[in-house]
């Protein structure tokens, strides 16, 4: 085809948008550091004295330190082969809070 619209070979390449399987180690600093500023964020507004619900809530999620690495970096999935995948998977995985497991794995 030749043209404005010529298929280029990434276009031929199959999927255009490729998640890697794993977290490389700088995204999990990157995830680290993102749990660390909310942990902080969420001591700060605890020691304004503010009182409201969403910030009981936040006090019952456990800290980036107490996490387990599993819990950090993975989610449950039911459909997954060992019912875990990677963070990175979830659809905006930077803006959701991914601390609770719903399932209690």
């Amino acid at each position: 085809m030749l043209g404005a619209f010529r298929p280029t070979s990434v276009s031929f390449g199959g999927l255009l948008w490729k998640v890697p399987w794993k977290l490389s180690p700088t995204r999990k600093a990157n995830a680290r550091a993102r749990l660390k500023r909310v942990d902080a964020v969420i001591e700060a507004v605890r020691e304004s004295g503010i009182q409201c619900n969403a910030l009981d809530r936040a006090l019952q999620l456990p800290r980036e330190h107490e996490m387990h690495p599993r819990d950090k970096y993975t989610v449950f999935s039911p459909t997954s082969s060992g019912y875990r995948k990677g963070i990175h998977k979830v659809p905006k995985w930077t803006r959701l809070t991914l601390r609770v497991n719903p399932k209690g794995f």
